[in-house]
């Protein structure tokens, strides 16, 4: 195998999401907020296998533009950046 492909910095941490139950009724908006955390943290695999959700899934639409406009209000410029970008990425 080429070295090229072999994670070397095994030292460093996969991200923990801290999640409600699946069944709780805050799950929908944790599991959008771990998404945008993954992909900020630049591993948005790890958030996707966290919360069983793949990156633009339409269920979680409705958290995300939640979590847009409370960003753009708040002035939270990256959180809104991502969050528009979920959106688009969503197949409706």
């Amino acid at each position: 195998m080429s070295r090229a492909f072999v994670k070397e910095d095994d030292h460093e941490m996969e991200p923990e999401f801290r999640l409600p139950d699946s069944d709780s009724p805050y799950y929908a908006e944790a599991a959008a907020w771990a998404l945008i955390q993954g992909a900020d943290e630049g591993n948005s695999r790890a958030a996707e296998l966290a919360t069983g959700f793949e990156w633009g899934d339409a269920a979680l639409a409705i958290e995300v533009e939640a979590i847009l406009e409370r960003a753009e209000s708040e002035g939270q410029d990256r959180v809104a950046q991502l969050a528009r970008r979920y959106l688009r990425g969503v197949k409706r």
